[in-house]
C-alpha cells in the first residue's frame, strides 16, 4: 500500500514537473515588463532608413552591417544610443580591418575563418573592450570573410556602411525623444520614504509602551527591509538620470531630478540609522525602559520625526502626513529643545545610543525641511 502510495506522488509530480516545465523554460527568455512600444517603432524607423541609405550609397551590396548597426544602436536612452553606436563602430572596424588583412594573406578557408575568430576575440581581451565591442568584433570578420573578403574595396565600404546606420539610430534616437524615467524613481523613493516614516513610528510605540517579543521581531523585519527598498529606489534613480542625459529635454526636469537625488541621500542616511536603533531596543529590552524619565520624550521626538520625514516626502510626492492634532498636520515638529533627564545604570547605554542615533536623524530631516 505504501508502495503504491510513493509511486502514485512520484507519478504526481512527474506530471506537476512536465506541466510546468515549458513555464519555467519561458521564464528564461521572457521578462515582466514589455519594451515599450515607442522602442520598437524607434527601431523599426531607424532599420529602415538604415536599408535605405545604404543602398542609395553602395546599391551594388546588400546593407546588412549598416540595418544591424542601426537595431542595435537604438537604446532606450541617447546616452546609451552614443554608447552603443561608439561599441558597434570599433568592433565593426577591428573586425573588418582584421578580415580584410587576413583574407589577403591566408585567403579564406575554415581553418583561417576558425583561427581569424580566435584572433579577433583575443584582441577584445587585450585592449579590454567591452562584452559587446569584444564580441562584434569575430562577427564582423566572419561576416567579411564569408561575404567579400576578396573583393577590393569591401571591408572600408562596409566601416561605412556601420558608420551611416550607427548614425541614423542615434538620429532618429533624438528626434523620436526617448521617455524620461522619473515617474518610476520618484514613486519608488516616496515608497521608501513613507516605510522609513512607519520604521520610526514603530520605534516610537516601543520605546513608549511594552511590547511582546512578536512586535518587536515586527518592527526589526520591516526596518530590514528598507535596506533592498534603498537599492530598488538607487535603480530607479540612476535610470533617471540615465534617460536625461543628452536629452533635450533634461533641463525642464533638472529640478525634479535634483529633488529626487537629495530626498534619496537624506533617505539612505535614515535607512542606516533606524535599523540599528530598532535593533538597540530588541537587545536591549525589559520592561523597565518605559519608566524612565526620558522614554516618553524620546519616543515623542521620534514621533516627530516620522511627522516630519513625511511633511519632507511630500515634496516628491509622498504620502500625507496621518490625522494627528491639527499643530502637527502642515508645520514641523522638531522645532522645540528636548530635555534630557539622566538615565539609570542599567539602560544608559541604550538610551545613549538612541539619542545619538536621534540627533543624526533629526539633524538631517531638519535640513531638509529648511527651504532652498
Amino acid at each position: 500500500m505504501t508502495d503504491d502510495g510513493g509511486r502514485a506522488r512520484s507519478r504526481a509530480r512527474r506530471l506537476v514537473d512536465a506541466t510546468l516545465a515549458p513555464a519555467r523554460y519561458a521564464r528564461v527568455i521572457q521578462v515582466t515588463g514589455r519594451t515599450p512600444l515607442l522602442q520598437v517603432v524607434k527601431t523599426a524607423v531607424a532599420a529602415s532608413l538604415a536599408w535605405l541609405v545604404c543602398v542609395l550609397v553602395f546599391p551594388e551590396q546588400l546593407p546588412i552591417f549598416g540595418t544591424i548597426a542601426a537595431i542595435l544602436v537604438v537604446q532606450p536612452s541617447i546616452n546609451q544610443s552614443f554608447s552603443r553606436a561608439l561599441e558597434r563602430t570599433v568592433g565593426v572596424i577591428a573586425g573588418v580591418v582584421l578580415a580584410a588583412l587576413v583574407g589577403a594573406l591566408f585567403g579564406v578557408s575554415t581553418p583561417v575563418i576558425l583561427a581569424t575568430v580566435v584572433v579577433a576575440l583575443l584582441i577584445g581581451w587585450v585592449f579590454r573592450l567591452s562584452q559587446s565591442t569584444t564580441a562584434q568584433i569575430p562577427i564582423s570578420a566572419l561576416l567579411v570573410l564569408a561575404l567579400g573578403a576578396q573583393t577590393p574595396g569591401y571591408a572600408l565600404e562596409r566601416v561605412i556602411e556601420t558608420v551611416l546606420g550607427a548614425a541614423i539610430a542615434v538620429i532618429v534616437n533624438v528626434i523620436l525623444i526617448p521617455p524620461v524615467r522619473l515617474q518610476p524613481a520618484r514613486e519608488a523613493i516616496a515608497l521608501l520614504g513613507a516605510e522609513v516614516a512607519n520604521s520610526l513610528d514603530e520605534l516610537a510605540g516601543l520605546i513608549e509602551a511594552p511590547s511582546s517579543a512578536g512586535d518587536r521581531a515586527s518592527a526589526l523585519v520591516s526596518a530590514r527591509l528598507l535596506r533592498p527598498m534603498q537599492q530598488k529606489a538607487q535603480t530607479a534613480l540612476t535610470g533617471a538620470e540615465e534617460s536625461l542625459r543628452f536629452n533635450p529635454r533634461r533641463s525642464v526636469h533638472r529640478s525634479e531630478l535634483d529633488l529626487a537625488r537629495e530626498l534619496l541621500e537624506l533617505l539612505q542616511v535614515l535607512v542606516l540609522r533606524v535599523p540599528g536603533m530598532i535593533r538597540a531596543v530588541d537587545d536591549s529590552y525589559d520592561e523597565s525602559i518605559h519608566t524612565e524619565p526620558t522614554a516618553a520624550g524620546l519616543a515623542d521626538e521620534v514621533g516627530r520625526a516620522a511627522h516630519d520625514l513625511r511633511l519632507v516626502m511630500q515634496r516628491i510626492g509622498g504620502p500625507a502626513t496621518p490625522a494627528e492634532e491639527p499643530a502637527r498636520q502642515q508645520l514641523p515638529a522638531l522645532t522645540q529643545p528636548f530635555t534630557v533627564v539622566a538615565p539609570s545604570p542599567q539602560h544608559w547605554i541604550l538610551i545613549g545610543s538612541l539619542l545619538e542615533d536621534l540627533r543624526r536623524v533629526r539633524e538631517v530631516i531638519v535640513e531638509a525641511s529648511v527651504p532652498g
